[in-house]
């Protein structure tokens, strides 16, 4: 017999948003803000030339792909991504509990990392141009240098937050 129990797992919501904003809103139930980060995502995209600039970056052409590029939209991208992530994770934890009769916790899960992440690629995006990245071949694609330092920055301030909840739950 199938379970009908209404559970989310928060892992899936999140990868379901990974693939594209608002996918895991969907996942969760949450049609309205799932609506709401979708128009944004394709406004962005299409306004940023996201596609073409990932098509070019993977042909290897980067001239094109930095000449395609509209940074100013571009700069969207990462806080739209972040916070579709961050909301389809957090809003399925939230559910979870609800089911399980316990009210939801006042924290939020992976807010460092997603902050990390959102920083990081708008860093990337905005110094894609950078003399420091011009050295590094593989981070002067416009895309994948703000995705390199918006993991490596998305870890650590993840390991940042999570010493300072450990430190602040230890205290009496």
């Amino acid at each position: 017999m199938r379970n009908t129990r209404p559970y989310k797992s928060p892992n899936a919501a999140m990868f379901w948003s990974l693939v594209l904003p608002g996918f895991g809103q969907l996942y969760n139930k949450d049609y309205f803000a799932a609506i709401i980060l979708l128009i944004l995502e394709f406004t962005i995209n299409l306004n940023s030339h996201l596609n073409l600039v990932l098509v070019n970056s993977f042909k290897g052409d980067l001239i094109t792909a930095h000449q395609s590029a509209d940074y100013s939209w571009g700069l969207f991208y990462p806080s739209l991504y972040g916070f579709a992530l961050w909301h389809a994770y957090n809003s399925a934890k939230v559910n979870n509990m609800r089911l399980e009769g316990k009210a939801p916790e006042k924290r939020t899960y992976l807010t460092g990392f997603i902050l990390g992440i959102v920083i990081g690629m708008d860093f990337g995006l905005f110094w894609h141009d950078s003399h420091i990245i011009k050295r590094l071949p593989l981070l002067d694609y416009p895309v994948f240098n703000g995705i390199a330092l918006g993991l490596l920055l998305g870890f650590l301030i993840h390991l940042l937050e999570m010493g300072v909840y450990r430190k602040s739950r230890a205290k009496p």
